[in-house]
Formats: C-alpha cells, sequence, structure tokens
C-alpha cells in the first residue's frame, strides 16, 4: 500500500536522540488509519545511528554533504507518500501530530505549514533569545521545526535550496508560504499538537549565546556563509559527548558550556510527555 504520509528526519550522529523521535512517530502513527513511511538521512554517522534507524523500521539514505538543503531533499526524493513531514532528529513529535496533519491535508486548503514547538528547557538566557528572534520569524509566519505539505508543493516549489548552507528552512517557509498565497491556499500553524525539541545548542554553546553572538546569527541567516555554518552546525558532534566543549570564540562568546545527563530517561515516557505538555485548550489555528 502506498503510504499516505512519509516523515523524513536527517540525522549525523543521532544515536543520543533518534529513539526517542522515531518512537514518537510510531506512536502518531498508530492513531492513523494509514500506513507511514519512515526515512531516516544518513550524514557522516560513525556512531549507532543506523542500526538504531533500521531498528524502527526506518529506510535509510545516505548523503554526506554538508548541507541541510540536499540532506532532506535526498531523504523526500527517496519517499513515497503524498504528504511529506520533516522534523529533526533532536525532537519528538506528539501522538495526534500526523492526525492533525492529516486533517488539514485532507481539506485540500492548504500549501503546507508547520506546528507549535515546545523546547525541553528553558532559562533567563533561552528566553530572551527568543524574545530577541521569534518575532520577526512569527511575523512572517515562517514556521520551522516541523515542516508538513503535500508532495505536490514540494515539487512545485522545488524542494530546498541547496544553494544554502543555512536557513534553509527558513527560506522553505517563505517560499511555500508566497506560493500557496498565490494560489489561494493557507500555510498553517498546528496548535492542538506540537513537537519537543531539545536545546543542544544552548547546551553546548551557553544559553546566552544567541544575544551575545548576533554576528554569527547574521551570518548564518544569510544561508551563505560557509565558515558560520560549519562552525555552528556541520562540524558538531563529531567526538564522544563527554570530550566535547562547545565554543563561540572565533565570534566574540568566551565559552560555552555542555549539559551532563544525570540520567537516561525511558523513551516511552518522554513520548508521552511530549504528547501532555501539548494537549491544552486552543481557541483557534492558523
Amino acid at each position: 500500500m502506498t503510504p499516505r504520509l512519509s516523515v523524513i528526519v536527517p540525522a549525523h550522529n543521532e544515536e543520543r536522540f533518534i529513539v526517542p523521535c522515531l518512537r514518537s512517530i510510531r506512536a502518531a502513527e498508530r492513531r492513523l488509519a494509514a500506513p507511514v513511511e519512515l526515512v531516516v538521512v544518513l550524514n557522516r554517522c560513525t556512531d549507532r545511528t543506523a542500526e538504531l534507524a533500521r531498528d524502527h523500521g526506518a529506510a535509510l539514505v545516505t548523503e554526506d554533504a554538508r548541507n541541510m538543503a540536499r540532506i532532506r531533499n535526498a531523504g523526500v526524493r527517496a519517499s513515497h507518500g503524498d504528504g511529506v513531514i520533516t522534523l529533526d532528529a533532536d525532537s519528538r513529535m506528539s501522538d495526534n501530530m500526523l492526525l492533525e496533519v492529516m486533517r488539514r491535508l485532507a481539506t485540500g486548503r492548504y500549501a503546507g505549514g508547520g506546528a507549535r514547538i515546545k523546547l525541553e528547557r528553558t532559562s533567563p538566557g533561552i528566553f530572551m533569545s527568543c524574545l530577541t528572534f521569534a518575532p520577526r520569524l512569527l511575523a512572517e509566519r515562517c514556521w520551522a521545526g516541523l515542516f508538513w505539505l503535500p508532495r505536490t508543493t514540494f515539487e512545485a516549489v522545488g524542494g530546498f535550496n541547496e544553494e544554502l548552507v543555512s536557513a534553509e528552512d527558513v527560506d522553505f517557509a517563505r517560499r511555500v508560504r508566497r506560493w500557496g498565497l498565490a494560489r489561494g491556499l493557507r500555510y498553517g500553524l498546528i496548535l492542538r499538537a506540537c513537537i519537543v525539541t531539545s536545546c543542544r545548542k544552548f547546551d553546548e554553546f551557553g544559553d546566552w549565546h544567541l544575544l551575545r553572538n548576533r554576528q554569527l546569527v547574521a551570518r548564518i541567516l544569510t544561508g551563505r556563509d560557509r565558515t558560520a555554518a560549519d562552525h555552528y552546525y556541520y562540524d558538531r558532534r563529531e567526538a564522544p559527548a563527554r570530550s566535547r566543549q562547545g565554543t563561540c570564540a572565533d565570534f566574540g562568546e568566551p565559552g560555552g558550556r555542555s549539559k551532563a545527563a544525570a540520567h537516561e530517561e525511558d523513551t516511552d515516557q518522554l513520548v508521552a510527555a511530549a504528547g501532555a505538555r501539548c494537549m491544552r485548550p486552543i481557541s483557534r489555528e492558523g
């Protein structure tokens, strides 16, 4: 049977996060009456990511480019669903997410959209960072973190822009929204479901690093600064977790910090928690 939905998960050395992510997708799949295709795109993985993904029934694709647009596009090209969802490996979806996506796609009124994002923790530094940078994206209705859209929309806009080495998700959201508006279609935000995402960039570089390194942020948002993109994305998670020490010294911050995990939580509890934290009354959605 052809899957109605394909979920694409890019992964670079994600053995720490991939199991909770994939279990959350499978938990959401159980609420549907249609199969879900799960595709994990392996990017320069040297850990157990491939083994863990295979154990959870994922199809594996390899794309070793230091380019998130190419990585995401490779996963979509290898998939077959009428609807496409992209989710980062360090995020997990609530168990009603796929049901909410299917309901919107079935109406034929949406070009695509995103979903509400919850961070796994917060702090004054993280809060101030969100206040500083999130309003611009919210004003443009450029939700990122999780994308959902018909395959026809993905193909019509040409997928993610492979000329960009960063900020490809923001660019993609803008283009999908513009394409939809020109055809009377909505770019929606799902509020009745959510994703819970890690704070690993804050854990690695420090909770205040975005505010202290606005030049770095500006360079990343251009989408075309290879040095900044490699520093912040593609050169991370190469060494064992216990020996990594994040630093923003090259961009003006004296140093970052890493988070030591006090204990491992059962991944089924993480999936349940994601759903519980999302379920609250919502009056209206985009």
